[in-house]
């Protein structure tokens, strides 16, 4: 009986192995297969098909974009269809396409997926001169102008980082797919950037993260969407530039100042969320004190003192000297450290008034009425112009001829 079964086990086996000769012989160029991948190596791949021998596809026709290895596109076990690019007899071999099959199907996804405006992911296969390529089954291209809603230096570090894309050009003539995760992030961030306008009202203090720096003001996150701190409310101080105060990357509170949905546009300030320097300096400062403060401003009637930062108060141009003063500029000038003397502190009002005369000796009254009028010394009397030197009386000027006349 056992004897039976062996013949019947031989005779199969012989049957099977003329059947798959038969297959092998049967198949031919442009034929389409299917078999398992069971080896690895660089190059190339092996797969099972169930044949007297296996088929072997090689690196370039694994996918439709270069690779390194062939694991970068299938794994051991995996499940491929091929195309027969070629039988070899004597090396008892069949080279296979994936990439024509692939390639073939790809073409009626992709227009699918065109015509509908969907988003799908792909993963980054190599970054080359001009953007990123993906493998669509086609040689995808993505733009280096599409790849990010923001400018990118450096796309090194994109080599196997999967996005979400969509089809911005198709072209099968010629080969041509573009692709852009710019327009799938647009889309996102619009979406959402009505979400968080809707929730916001001007006079919220959130938190945000400096996203980046103009020369006019600051960007900040305030949950995946941006909104604007213009130079100007940055800090109470004056800002020349905002990454001399912040930085990318810092997190920031602000102030929600307008919120304009038509336009997309948030106005935000840095410094209106913190204390106001008139608030710091409520209980800095008193009537009748002496502060040294530098002059920030010269104007006809005065000079703006900057006693705090943020804190400045005017210096009448009474209060200036003692002696008649013209002009401020003949006295002071911009960014002079002067002492000051508080004559009237009112925060509320954010109003200061100084004297820096009131911080000097006040000379003798006959040196006063020497003392000619503008920016002179008594020892540069005899070299003023006589427009200005006429500091005298008529009696010291007439005296003598007016005794004739007693």
């Amino acid at each position: 009986m056992s004897e039976e079964i062996k013949v019947q086990e031989a005779a199969a086996a012989e049957t099977v192995s003329q059947d798959a000769l038969e297959n092998v012989v049967s198949l031919k160029k442009g034929d389409t297969v299917k078999g398992t991948i069971v080896k690895i190596e660089d190059n190339q791949a092996f797969v099972s098909l169930g044949y007297k021998y296996d088929g072997v596809i090689p690196l370039r026709e694994l996918s439709s974009v270069n690779l390194d290895n062939a694991s970068d596109a299938v794994q051991i076990g995996q499940e491929v269809e091929a195309k027969v690019v070629s039988i070899n007899d004597e090396k008892e071999s069949l080279v296979l396409s994936k990439r024509q099959i692939d390639s073939a199907r790809a073409w009626d996804d992709l227009q699918a997926k065109y015509d509908n405006g969907e988003a799908f992911e792909v993963t980054v296969a190599d970054v080359v001169k001009g953007g990123l390529v993906a493998d669509v089954g086609v040689r995808g291209f993505i733009p280096a102008s599409m790849v990010e809603r923001h400018f990118v230096e450096d796309f090194s570090g994109y080599k196997g980082r999967t996005l979400r894309v969509k089809i911005k050009e198709i072209d099968r003539e010629n080969n041509k797919v573009i692709l852009s995760q710019k327009e799938v992030l647009e889309a996102e961030y619009e979406e959402q950037k009505q979400k968080i306008m809707a929730s916001l009202e001007p006079g919220q203090i959130i938190e945000g993260t400096v996203q980046r720096l103009t020369p006019f003001g600051a960007f900040v996150d305030i949950g995946g969407i941006d909104g604007l701190v213009h130079v100007s409310e940055i800090a109470w101080t004056h800002v020349a530039h905002p990454a001399d105060v912040v930085s990318e990357g810092q997190q920031v509170k602000v102030k929600v100042l307008k919120v304009d949905p038509s336009i997309g546009k948030i106005s935000l300030s840095i410094k209106a969320a913190q204390p106001g320097p008139w608030e710091t300096a409520a209980g800095q400062f008193h009537t009748g004190e002496i502060v040294t403060g530098v002059v920030k401003r010269l104007v006809s009637f005065g000079a703006f003192v900057e006693i705090a930062p943020g804190v400045e108060g005017l210096v009448h141009i009474s209060q200036i000297a003692h002696r008649h003063v013209v002009t401020p500029f003949e006295v002071l000038k911009e960014g002079q450290e002067v002492k000051a003397k508080i004559l009237d502190f009112n925060p509320a009002e954010k109003r200061v008034s100084l004297s820096i005369k009131e911080t000097e000796e006040a000379p003798p009254r006959e040196e006063r009425e020497r003392a000619p009028r503008g920016n002179r010394g008594p020892k540069e009397e005899t070299n003023l112009p006589p427009a200005e030197s006429m500091s005298f009386t008529l009696g010291e000027k007439f005296g003598d001829k007016l005794s004739k006349f007693k």
